[in-house]
């Protein structure tokens, strides 16, 4: 076993595999320990992805959770990244990415077309699966359920401390229809204290690429984006440093809660006005 310095994959599969020991057996972590012949620490450290276990540990922790040998091949040939400074995933695979937001005392975010996930309301969720028109319908329903659970965080008794900045760009976005849009504007207004909107006139940080900066306790920062080819997740120190720097540069341009409150309200207000004109269909 390598001690080595944990990451969001690593501690995400370190989690599995304490699902496993937990669902497949009827030991605890120090049963497990004497069973396997290590020091309890050790299971501790490989279970909350702290340390590397070898290919030997591997073995013997699936095999004492009766796993054959299919199974470790595949659960190695991931284990394998799971220590790299970037980590790159399938856009399908939210377990790392909801597992890093329940574990993170504070996130930074900056969405420029779309309001954040964490923010969404159901039905804003869903227009945007069926806008993108390449899902099935079960594959969206359970992208939206998927969505609305990692928003459980909110309602944790010690919650991260959230900051999300937001382009203007993305409430200038029809998504699904007026009533939808509205709904989310006033999401977004009962949200304020943790969302900074950045005005249209700031062009140049539409052209920067969204990201979100995970910071913990007693781990290292992790920055993340994501596309519809892949989800990236960078602990490298660079990665960091330009994630800090970008909200350095959004902080300074973008309104503060009062001004972004009133900026919603505009919008509110708007879409109600448009709706008591006749010549106006928000059907």
């Amino acid at each position: 076993m390598t001690a080595i310095i944990s990451t969001a994959y690593s501690r995400d599969l370190g989690d599995e595999l304490r699902r496993l020991r937990e669902t497949c057996t009827r030991l605890g972590g120090r049963a497990m320990a004497a069973q396997l012949g290590w020091d309890p620490s050790k299971v501790s450290n490989i279970e909350n992805g702290k340390a590397r276990a070898s290919d030997i540990d591997l073995a013997q922790y699936v095999a004492t959770c009766g796993k054959d040998l299919d199974f470790l091949e595949e659960f190695r040939s991931r284990y394998r990244h799971a220590f790299e400074p970037y980590i790159v995933q399938v856009p399908e695979n939210l377990r790392t990415l909801a597992m890093t937001e329940s574990m993170a005392t504070s996130i930074t975010a900056y969405e420029i077309l779309s309001v954040p996930g964490l923010l969404q309301t159901e039905a804003y969720a869903r227009a945007m699966f069926e806008e993108t028109g390449f899902e099935s319908p079960e594959v969206m329903e359970k992208g939206v359920e998927l969505r609305m659970e990692r928003q459980t965080i909110w309602r944790r008794p010690f919650r991260p401390d959230c900051v999300f900045y937001l382009h203007e760009l993305a409430l200038r976005m029809d998504i699904g229809n007026a009533k939808i849009m509205e709904n989310q504007y006033l999401r977004l207004l009962f949200n304020t204290h943790v969302l900074r909107i950045v005005p249209t006139h700031v062009k140049g940080a539409a052209f920067q690429t969204k990201c979100t900066l995970f910071e913990f306790d007693k781990a290292p920062p992790v920055a993340y984006t994501d596309s519809d080819l892949a989800k990236v997740f960078a602990q490298d120190a660079a990665a960091i440093l330009r994630c800090r720097a970008l909200f350095k540069r959004l902080d300074a341009v973008a309104l503060d809660a009062e001004q972004s409150k009133d900026k919603l309200a505009e919008y509110v207000s708007a879409l109600r006005e448009d709706r008591h004109d006749p010549r106006t269909d928000l059907a």
